[in-house]
């Protein structure tokens, strides 16, 4: 899920005809002071977070005249909170307020429906209100179908406790709360407090609203960078992963950081799981071996070769870990071929030095462990394959048993380099790669292996050469399956002259810094 910032959130309700107070967003001192006289004293000045509860801990501040905005701002801007940093504040004008509500609408998983939630009460907790004061909360699902209007405002905020005239104001208000979940395709929307000011408006004080993450492309207004539920801003890395993940349909390809720096230790490992359950349950299992996962990855959905080499090149990225462990729920029905000829590919370019224990288990397995034993046999690092009969618990503990053979060597990022093709090659372009074939090697090649390789039937021989066997259109569409199968072939078994070149943006330059870091 993507979450929204306060002030983007409060953005979209004032789209769909909801107050909210009088501000704008500050990144520095000067900015916060200017925008504060722009509106007139008192402001109040907010750490922009994903978080709730910041007024206690410091995130909400008050201001009466530009000397202590300067001061609060200069406080806040930069202070840590958990994991993040924060870099913006929220300065609005301060609103003398009558009444505080809240209101909400999640997406209830288990009914299908929106659950709108009103209550009289605000400013804490919906949980605490509920509990302290059940008769001040109202409920009720949403037919998405038939929409939410008004006039069901009234009758929750009725249920609620609220009478006369008030009714009106905030049954509109509640239709325009779920007018914007829907404009915006939101998970969950929620203002905290919705208030009645002194002159009698209803504004939103507050606002927190978390997109999904499958409809974030038709949102290109939010600059959401990443869609991922996180606790803290995306990192560089992740990015980089998103990015992979959001341009390929094909399967799919979760990435998150759960160590940012992963330090010295010994301890740290690369972690690629495939699918939810069999990943959480290899997981715990190399926990359970006294390992840290690095990261949390997850490639299912039968995704493309193409897709788990760029997933594990991102992995590889990090430096420090110890070991490399891919585990899924050992039933997959994806073909594990292409899990193993992507984790060759990677291997193989970053000529690894830690082992790695790859549980492949599922469709095709048997094919899938021989190729990484046959292919990844000379790296410096011992590769290890099993399948769905071998546990995770077992796997875990054969990786335990090579990291310590390996004296807990720590990893470290080496540079990401493409292929870089001679003048004159022959060029294949493929949904979100290059294939590059150079027909002076093909001529002395006598097997010319990459063509049985091809189960897609995307080459063919042409006077003693590969070439494109389909409409290059076609190809270029999916055709082409990317399962790498023939540079592979072409590698080992071939004269080397056809290379794939699967670009991941970003990652260059992001490893660049890493090995300066390193020395």
């Amino acid at each position: 899920m993507a979450r929204l910032f306060e002030y983007q959130s409060k953005e979209i309700l004032k789209k769909v005809g909801i107050k909210i107070p009088e501000g704008g967003v500050a990144r520095s001192v000067d900015e916060a002071v200017e925008i504060a006289e722009r509106i007139g004293y008192p402001v109040v000045l907010k750490v922009q977070i994903w978080e709730t509860g910041r007024t206690g801990k410091g995130g909400v501040r008050f201001a009466e005249n530009a000397d202590e905005v300067r001061k609060a701002a200069g406080e806040m801007l930069g202070m840590r909170w958990g994991e993040f940093t924060v870099e913006a504040l929220l300065v609005e004008k301060k609103l003398e307020i009558e009444r505080e509500f809240f209101a909400g609408i999640i997406v209830d998983d288990a009914e299908a429906r929106p659950l709108m939630i009103f209550s009289s009460i605000g400013g804490v907790g919906i949980e605490e209100i509920a509990r302290e004061h059940p008769e001040a909360v109202a409920k009720t699902h949403i037919n998405p179908v038939k929409g939410f209007y008004s006039y069901q405002g009234r009758e929750l905020a009725r249920q609620a406790g609220i009478k006369g005239k008030l009714l009106i104001k905030i049954g509109d208000a509640l239709a325009k709360l779920y007018k914007a979940m829907v404009m915006y395709d939101a998970r969950s929307l929620e203002t905290n407090p919705l208030a009645l000011t002194k002159d009698g408006e209803v504004v939103a004080l507050d606002a927190h609203i978390v997109i999904d993450d499958y409809a974030v492309y038709r949102h290109p207004d939010l600059d959401i960078e990443i869609a991922r539920e996180l606790p803290r801003p995306a990192t560089e890395l992740e990015k980089i992963a998103f990015n992979v993940e959001k341009d390929d349909y094909r399967g799919t390809f979760y990435f998150i950081q759960m160590v940012l720096d992963v330090p010295p230790d010994g301890k740290h490992i690369g972690f690629h799981g495939g699918g939810g359950g069999g990943s959480m349950m290899s997981m715990d299992a190399v926990i359970n071996k006294g390992f840290k996962p690095a990261n949390f990855t997850d490639t299912s959905g039968n995704p493309p070769a193409s897709k788990v080499y760029r997933a594990a090149k991102i992995i590889l990225s990090q430096p420090n870990i110890v070991g490399y462990f891919a585990s899924g729920s050992g039933l997959a029905s994806q073909e594990q071929t292409n899990l193993a000829r992507g984790l060759i590919k990677a291997f193989l370019e970053d000529n690894i030095e830690i082992p790695a224990v790859l549980r492949v288990g599922g469709n095709m397995e048997e094919q899938a462990i021989e190729l990484l034993h046959t292919y990844l046999k000379d790296i410096p690092g011992k590769v290890e394959g099993y399948g769905k009969d071998d546990s995770p618990d077992f796997c875990a503990e054969r990786l335990k048993k090579l990291v310590e053979e390996n004296g807990r060597k720590l990893h470290k990022v080496v540079p990401h380099k493409e292929y870089q093709p001679k003048e004159g090659e022959y060029l294949i372009e493929t949904l979100t790669g290059k294939i590059w074939i150079d027909h002076a090697a093909c001529e002395k090649c006598e097997s010319k292996p990459c063509i049985e390789a091809c189960a897609a039937g995307v080459l063919k021989l042409e006077d003693g050469k590969p070439v494109i066997a389909l409409e290059p259109e076609d190809v270029k569409k999916g055709k082409c399956t990317e399962c790498l199968a023939c540079e592979i072939a072409c590698q080992f078994h071939g004269n080397k002259g056809l290379h794939i070149v699967l670009p991941i943006p970003g990652l260059a330059e992001y490893r660049e810094k890493l090995i300066q870091k390193q020395g």
